[in-house]
């Protein structure tokens, strides 16, 4: 990726632990950030974090089924994180998430542009082919966030999470490469 991956508002670039670290602490322990997100509401440790990084860096640069990238703005202020999971290389499909951690970076079309990004890049670089993500019902905005980026509504599970003193249920969503 060079010098990030670029989209009309961000740019998706590889984690950095001087750059990045202190915002993840500061956004995964904010309940408002993580309020509806499928982790969150248990308190992350520095070491916690630091050891998500370096997981995610790997020795060479990555781990093997995830990529985990930080969301910058064109002019390079990180306002949240992005990436892949659970890639499976055979299948060409991966879960996909963003977090938007900066408050006055939300619902202001970033999130969608690092979606956007994000799919672009799998289809056309990682050779991936099926993105899925996982949303809360409640998830009001990143539900508008992944249908604006492309990606279409397969699916509900009642009451799959528990968050915030009820079962939620859980959303779906996926977006298909186009047939070559």
């Amino acid at each position: 990726m060079g010098n990030g991956w670029e989209g009309e508002k961000v740019r998706l670039v590889g984690l950095d632990k001087e750059r990045h670290l202190e915002n993840a602490l500061v956004w995964m322990n904010d309940p408002e950030v993580t309020k509806w997100t499928l982790i969150g509401d248990i308190p992350i440790t520095r070491l916690a974090e630091e050891d998500y990084f370096n997981r995610m860096m790997g020795p060479y640069g990555m781990h093997p089924t995830d990529i985990a990238l930080a969301v910058e703005t064109l002019e390079g202020e990180h306002i949240g994180f992005n990436g892949f999971h659970r890639i499976e290389w055979r299948s060409g499909a991966a879960h996909t998430g963003t977090i938007i951690g900066a408050h006055e970076f939300r619902g202001k079309g970033y999130g969608a542009d690092a979606a956007r990004t994000r799919t672009r890049y799998a289809f056309e670089v990682l050779g991936l082919r099926l993105l899925l993500s996982e949303v809360m019902a409640e998830n009001v905005a990143s539900l508008k966030m992944l249908l604006g980026a492309g990606y279409r509504e397969v699916g509900r599970i009642p009451r799959r999470h528990w968050k915030r003193g009820a079962y939620r249920d859980e959303v779906l969503l996926a977006v298909e490469r186009e047939s070559a």
